[in-house]
């Protein structure tokens, strides 16, 4: 067991892409992951797990296709089960992501910003 704290600016200062999650601990069978957005993502859909936004840097949007959520640092939002959703951040945004191991971060669309899953920082 480790004792040394898990700083969140030194972890994002090891990567520099967009979209790409970075696990950074777990807990049980939940990770952490942190992430740089920024522009677009994919809309999509994660069937079998909720999946929570916190907001570490930055302001960023969860489209729906009833509307919008707006997110500021030190926000947080968890989108249920089973709701379509789309990311969005005009400007570089730093987040961290709370979810099941094996979860992959387009859900069921695939496609071009599909990350590899369970790289750790």
């Amino acid at each position: 067991m480790s004792k040394t704290p898990i700083n969140l600016q030194n972890k994002f200062s090891q990567f520099s892409e967009y979209w790409s999650p970075r696990v950074i601990a777990e807990m049980n069978d939940y990770q952490f992951k942190l992430a740089k957005i920024k522009n677009e993502f994919t809309w999509h859909v994660h069937h079998k797990t909720d999946e929570v936004f916190l907001v570490i840097e930055g302001t960023m949007s969860i489209e729906f296709r009833d509307g919008d959520v707006e997110l500021s640092a030190g926000e947080m939002y968890v989108v249920p089960k089973g709701v379509e959703h789309k990311p969005y951040a005009k400007e570089e945004c730093k987040i961290m992501f709370i979810e099941p191991r094996g979860v992959v971060n387009t859900g069921d669309a695939g496609g071009d910003l599909t990350a590899k899953n369970d790289v750790w920082l």
